[in-house]
């Protein structure tokens, strides 16, 4: 292996856990728009490098209510050649937030945006689009994740990540719905 390469075997979150207020925002189109501000700004600060950049979460969903935060998901070669892209992210504004196996994310400092990049190919960036796009065209499992997401909201949560999983089991029906709907 490279020694430039990071063999990350242990999840390390930068700063900490972090307590903070969550609260559901109706969708706002402006939600497209950072998107695409954002996918421009990285896709620049990558340019030396083969991405491919979504638009993931509920920020993607048309009409669903979510955390006023845009996940973008970005593939890359390889996860562990850090030296490809990491740099150039964090000279485009972003933090380091979380490195983990196959895993890293960045964001801007106002939290706003969370940048997920992953390798090519990982399965987890199908799962995020499976689930982006069966909200997308089936008004009744957006609003059962809806419904879900303000009831777990009414909670409080010491760390986002708790609540991220507390959506665990209604995310896995409705990504069970999503693949018999696509013949899977």
């Amino acid at each position: 292996m490279d020694e430039a390469r990071i063999d990350v075997t242990t999840v390390e979150i930068i700063g900490g856990a972090e307590a903070g207020r969550l609260e559901l925002h109706s969708y706002d189109e402006h939600w497209v728009s950072a998107y695409l501000d954002h996918r421009r700004r990285i896709a620049e600060a990558l340019s030396a490098v083969r991405t491919d950049i979504e638009h993931i979460g509920s920020t993607s969903v048309p009409g669903l209510a979510a955390k006023p935060i845009v996940d973008i998901v970005v593939t890359v070669d390889d996860i562990t050649a850090e030296e490809d892209y990491l740099p150039a992210l964090l000279a485009a504004g972003y933090e380091l937030r979380v490195r983990e196996p196959g895993h890293r994310l960045v964001r801007t400092p106002e939290r706003d945006v969370h940048v997920h990049i992953y390798e090519r190919n990982a399965p987890a960036v199908g799962e995020y689009l499976l689930l982006r796009d069966h909200l997308r065209g089936d008004p009744r499992d957006r609003a059962l994740y809806e419904s879900t997401k303000r009831e777990l909201l009414s909670r409080q949560w010491n760390d986002m990540n708790e609540y991220a999983e507390a959506k665990t089991d209604v995310i896995r029906e409705i990504k069970a719905r999503a693949r018999a709907a696509r013949g899977d």
